[in-house]
């Protein structure tokens, strides 16, 4: 089995590590100083469940989509920040030769509808989405950081095609530590991960502040229950739905669980703006608001923060 893993970051170089330790052949596409890193000092995994390490020798680096042999691989496992979709998708139809006949493509990204890119090239049957709530973090260029542990990957289509093909990387992935399992309603625990994302991510990062921070001011949780209310109006409107029946019982869970949980943690948005780099605002408010429009609901309080981030995105 070959894989590729488009994306060098704590997710990829975690999720390589995982292959890596199962017997397959990766092959991780990197550039500048990360592939010269991965070059000089192989893979590590450290951190939760089993620490891996791979020498230089049993991974390949690739820099260049046409350098990969041709019908070679399998597998395409998406790890990008999803600014980088309408890139990578039109560069992977171009090299597709590189493919085989029935290569599947993975996105293993925070958002929805990330698959949307990748379906104006490749059929529906071909292309899968992932939720990852697994904490990753990258010390080192070459390593990956297992931090926090929840729920399982789970893995599954959001164009309702059966995901079964695909059991063999869910045990790979279980096998090498990190529970993963496929689902027939990944776009379910996808909305979930929106709900609690949206809610918390760009009005943290506006306010420089933890996810904690934001439950204890009457003016933040004014703003996060009006998200969260506009965001469950979406869902419905679009047909789509999630794991709570309405907003109340979500928020139950999210003010006495998921946000006391999380309750020091700094959101990728955050650290983003922190770097001066551009955001994942479009893949997750961008989406609801989308949507919303679409079905014309209101979505004025996520457009709000949208704007917010999108304004400090401008100075960059």
């Amino acid at each position: 089995m070959n894989i590729l893993v488009i994306g060098s970051g704590a997710v990829g170089i975690g999720l390589a590590a995982s292959m890596l330790s199962q017997g397959v052949n990766v092959s991780i596409f990197a550039r500048g100083k990360t592939a010269c890193e991965i070059q000089t000092n192989g893979i590590r995994r450290t951190g939760l469940f089993t620490n891996y390490s791979f020498s230089k020798d049993e991974v390949n680096v690739y820099e260049d989509y046409s350098k990969i042999p041709k019908n070679t691989i399998d597998y395409v496992f998406i790890a990008t920040k999803t600014t980088a979709n309408d890139d990578i998708s039109q560069k992977l139809s171009e090299n597709r030769d590189i493919l085989k006949e029935n290569s599947k493509i993975i996105i293993f990204q925070n958002g929805f509808g990330n698959d949307e890119p990748y379906l104006r090239f490749f059929d529906k049957k071909y292309v899968f989405s992932a939720r990852v709530i697994t904490g990753f973090t990258r010390p080192k260029k070459y390593i990956s950081e297992v931090t926090v542990y929840t729920e399982p990957i789970l893995i599954g289509s959001l164009q309702k095609e059966d995901p079964k093909e695909l059991q063999i990387i869910a045990d790979m992935i279980t096998a090498s530590g990190i529970k993963c399992e496929l689902t027939d309603e990944i776009d379910k625990y996808l909305w979930a991960k929106m709900l609690y994302n949206c809610t918390l991510n760009p009005l943290g990062a506006v306010l420089d502040v933890n996810y904690g921070k934001l439950t204890e001011n009457e003016y933040t949780l004014e703003i996060m229950n009006n998200l969260i209310d506009e965001i469950f109006n979406v869902i419905k409107a679009s047909s789509y739905s999630t794991l709570w029946n309405n907003s109340d019982e979500y928020k139950d869970i999210f003010y006495s669980k998921l946000v006391p949980d999380t309750y020091n943690h700094y959101s990728s948005t955050h650290q983003d703006i922190q770097r001066k780099i551009k955001t994942e605002i479009d893949s997750l408010t961008g989406k609801v608001i989308q949507l919303g429009e679409k079905n014309n609901i209101d979505v004025s309080t996520n457009k709000i923060i949208y704007n917010l981030i999108k304004a400090i995105e401008s100075e960059f």
